[in-house]
Formats: structure tokens, sequence, C-alpha cells
């Protein structure tokens, strides 16, 4: 394939942006951080995209072996796209974008389309300390849903529904990541309104505090959401 226009600058953060600099290619990945998914699922879930531009930056991404294509076997018979490992190293760089843009999340425009899994990213670092020591060991942790003391939580599915839908994240074990849809066995259920969701990605609100408010509730018998339970 021919190669795109480039920056020609000899720098790291050029020769990224020469493979994730296009408009919609970051929100790609973000779709993909979730699994495998067909090329209408992609459409579908990237309102406003043009299937001739989706379709270029597919090929950009495989070409720059961001991403890669294959055929799922009998009966479905389709093909998938999927991040390769150098695309699923994205993940951080979205997460502080998130973080960074979370303060223009302030109002909702009439013309926003939302879907639930897109708090996913956003939420991924609150909900990852209550994974570890920190998120765990006393009344200080940043999400304020920590218990006294103690080993961290380990390994754990939370599964978030909002009104818009459902998507969940799995904690512990190397990085975190998410998936769209309900879990089938996750270790604690939240149930929140998008607000909220806004709220804690944003850091005006904490985990602790919209349990206690009843902005969250929480279900689950394990370690995991007895955390979150401040229990």
């Amino acid at each position: 394939m021919p190669r795109r226009r480039s920056y020609d600058q000899y720098c790291a953060a050029a020769r990224a942006l020469d493979a994730v600099g296009d408009r919609w290619t970051l929100l790609i990945v973000r779709e993909l951080l979730a699994g495998p998914r067909r090329y209408t699922d992609l459409h579908a879930d990237l309102p406003g995209v043009s299937t001739d531009v989706l379709a270029s930056r597919l090929k950009d991404m495989e070409r720059d072996e961001l991403a890669t294509r294959r055929r799922l076997p009998p009966p479905a018979a389709a093909y998938v796209y999927e991040l390769t490992e150098r695309g699923r190293g994205l993940l951080p760089v979205l997460t502080a974008l998130a973080e960074w843009g979370a303060p223009a999340l302030d109002e909702r425009r009439p013309t926003d389309a939302v879907r639930a899994h897109w708090f996913a990213v956003p939420l991924l670092p609150v909900l990852e300390g209550l994974s570890g020591p920190e998120g765990s060991g006393g009344s200080g942790g940043s999400d304020g849903g920590s218990t006294p003391g103690g080993p961290g939580v380990g390994v754990g599915v939370v599964e978030v529904r909002l009104d818009e839908g459902a998507f969940h994240i799995r904690l512990g074990d190397g990085e975190p990541a998410y998936g769209d849809g309900p879990a089938d066995h996750p270790d604690a259920r939240l149930v929140l309104d998008a607000d909220t969701c806004r709220a804690l990605t944003g850091g005006a609100l904490t985990v602790g505090d919209a349990v206690r408010d009843g902005r969250i509730e929480v279900s689950g018998e394990g370690t995991l959401a007895k955390v979150l339970r401040g229990e």
C-alpha cells in the first residue's frame, strides 16, 4: 500500500501521529480494545464515519501493524478486525486522552451520540486503583471505596450498567481491559447513570461517596464487591 503523508520529523511524537493522527483512527482503536469486531459493528458504533473513511482507516491500521483482519470459523464465516499487541499498547494513550478531555463533558450537546462502552476507557483507572494494595490500603485511596488495610483485591470482573447499556472491565494480572455488553460471571455489578460515571471519571466524585449517596448500586458477594461497597 502507498504510505500516507508523513510529518517527516525524526521525533517519536511525530512518528506516532503518522500512524494514529488521522481522524477516527484512535476511536477505532477504542472500539477494538473491547475485542474483535466486525466491520458492520464498528460502523454502527462509530456514528458519523463514512464507509469509505472507515475502510481506509482499517487498511492503514493493517499496514501500520496496529490491527489485523481474520476470518471467523464456520458457521460464522465472517471477517473481524482485532488489535495487534502494538495496537493494544495504545490503551494508556487513550486513557490519558480521556482524562484530559473529561472536563469537556460538562454538558451533553443535543447532537452528541452516546454508547455505554465509551465510558469504559476513562473508568478503567478509577476501578484499577481498587485492584492493588494502594486501592485497599486505608481511607486515603483516590477512589474513596477502600477498606482498612490488607492486600489488594486481585483479579476481578466488574460489570457496569448504565441506562445506555452495559460493559465490563477486567482488573488485575497485567493491563486492564474491557468488553462490550454484560459479563458472564461478574465479581461485582455496578448500576449507575451516565452523569455519575462522568463525575467519577472527571474526578469530581469518588466511588465511595457515590455508593454512600446512593448514586451507585453495588451487587455481588466477592471481595471486589465488598471493596466497592466500602465494607
